[in-house]
């Protein structure tokens, strides 16, 4: 079989079992890169020809050292059909970096400031719940229940549905845009599509909030804003769509109000 079968085989499976398309992009580049760099047949290769290569990998950061390595494991599971647990892969430890969070009232004046009515509207249903860069961009209108005051988030992180509550502030600024703006599939379009994009989402926060940021800040300062003001952590477990109580707890290192709560010696 030739490598480029390998490749190939790769990607049915992975479209198979429902990976996103972004994931299967990069994990198409990081098995091809691996293919092309080995001198044996994938078939005869051992651990330590595996970690012979993550060795000489340079990577760019422990996420990409990571993902490298799960598009290999997926490679040899899922293609070579060989128990991976044998094959030594070390991970790197993971970074214990907390996340950038923006002051709430901060954000709601850059808020108020903005003319463009869909770029305000994007960049606060956003904060408003901590929607996710890919969460907001897949948003349909059927998605949005204004009888029950809740967003259905489908298939978001995971391939999990979640529903999050809807602001009664939020729901009015839609609708407005939404008589303006007349979307018919996705909540928000683009200039040549029907949907809006990554890149799109990152220059209007960049534009509007923070030229240096990145708009998945304001998931998290939204998180932040909602413990200072006494949501339960579970209930923003849920609002989030974190599968382990852990993920959240972050946001409790982060908080103005818990390091205010500490008594200092002098």
């Amino acid at each position: 079989m030739k490598k480029t079968d390998y490749s190939e085989i790769s990607k049915q499976k992975l479209e198979y079992l429902h990976y996103s398309p972004k994931t299967i992009q990069l994990y198409i580049s990081y098995i091809n890169q691996f293919l092309n760099g080995i001198t044996k047949s994938p078939t005869e290769l051992t651990s330590k020809d595996f970690q012979s290569y993550l060795d000489g990998y340079e990577f760019t950061s422990i996420s990409q050292q990571n993902q490298v390595i799960n598009a290999i494991r997926f490679l040899y599971k899922n293609v070579l059909n060989k128990k991976y647990d044998k094959v030594s892969f070390k991970r790197p430890k993971s970074e214990k970096k907390l996340p950038q969070v923006i002051d709430a009232q901060f954000i709601l004046d850059k808020l108020s400031k903005i003319e463009n009515l869909k770029h305000k509207s994007i960049l606060t249903l956003t904060f408003s719940v901590g929607l996710r860069v890919s969460e907001i961009i897949n948003l349909k209108i059927e998605d949005i229940d204004s009888k029950r005051m809740i967003i259905h988030i489908k298939n978001a992180k995971g391939r999990k549905d979640r529903i999050v509550p809807l602001s009664s502030n939020v729901l009015e600024l839609l609708r407005i845009y939404y008589l303006e703006y007349k979307p018919e599939e996705y909540i928000f379009n683009g200039q040549n599509s029907n949907q809006y994009s990554i890149k799109s989402c990152q220059n209007i926060f960049k534009k509007y909030i923070n030229p240096k940021g990145h708009i998945h800040t304001l998931r998290h300062s939204c998180f932040t804003n909602l413990l200072e003001n006494g949501t339960d952590l579970r209930i923003i477990q849920k609002i989030a769509g974190h599968s382990s109580s852990k993920t959240t707890e972050i946001y409790t290192h982060v908080s103005n109000q818990t390091l205010n709560k500490v008594n200092l010696p002098i």
